[in-house]
């Protein structure tokens, strides 16, 4: 359906949705990144939905207010890469290059969530096949293909095929928690289950992780704050 603009200090943009499943109406608040949502019955009239939305302002605010705002991709914002912050730095580079706390970036603004963007999928894409490689090597049991999504319900998964796939938002994390999430799907190649014989098999790629998956638990909804669509 589009967008809508609730006015205020400050203004909150809500995605306006219809579905079919819909008997009523709901307004939804993500915890990864305060995306606010309505969806609507499909014969409901818009002017009804927004009238909803008005009268649950006070609650729409109180509830943004506990949930941490989307990072915006701009020149000097700190961003989270491998558990450190660098600074989005303009810089007389031709493409994205790091330098110990800053990650310089050629300087046109407009193209700073873009270019950003690329050089995170790449380096999780490096981090990644070096980590996969290692483990794989150990277990002695090869992968398929290995690609990367943007997904909110899991950080890696592997097919019945052996294809590894991967959050590429890992990147921010930790360097120890992208090895051991590489680790957790690697055994899934011995073991396609969450079982004993998983875990051990899991321990054995990689020993410490109950801490790392902790990590995860604690603040993996922090690494959905960066957004890229703006």
């Amino acid at each position: 359906m589009g967008r809508h603009m609730l006015a205020g200090n400050p203004p909150i943009e809500v995605e306006l949705k219809r579905s079919h499943r819909a008997r009523r109406m709901t307004l939804r608040v993500s915890r990864l990144d305060g995306r606010v949502t309505l969806t609507m019955p499909p014969r409901l009239a818009e002017k009804e939905g927004l009238a909803f939305l008005k009268d649950r302002e006070s609650w729409l605010r109180t509830h943004l207010a506990g949930v941490g705002g989307a990072l915006p991709m701009v020149f000097g914002t700190a961003i989270p890469l491998e558990g450190a912050e660098v600074i989005l730095t303009p810089g007389a580079v031709r493409r994205p290059t790091r330098e110990g706390s800053v990650l310089l970036l050629p300087p046109d603004p407009d193209k700073v969530a873009a270019r950003t963007l690329a050089y995170l999928k790449a380096a999780a894409r490096d981090r990644l096949a070096i980590a996969c490689d290692r483990h794989a090597a150990v277990l002695g049991r090869p992968y398929g293909r290995l690609t990367l999504r943007d997904t909110r319900s899991r950080w890696g998964s592997c097919s019945s095929r052996g294809d590894l796939m991967f959050s590429w938002r890992l990147i921010m994390a930790p360097s120890e928690i992208l090895d051991y999430v590489a680790a957790h799907e690697v055994a899934h190649l011995a073991e396609m289950n969450h079982s004993d014989a998983f875990w051990a098999v899991c321990a054995r790629l990689y020993p410490d992780h109950k801490s790392a998956r902790r990590w995860l638990r604690n603040n993996g909804s922090e690494l959905h704050r960066l957004r890229f669509d703006r």
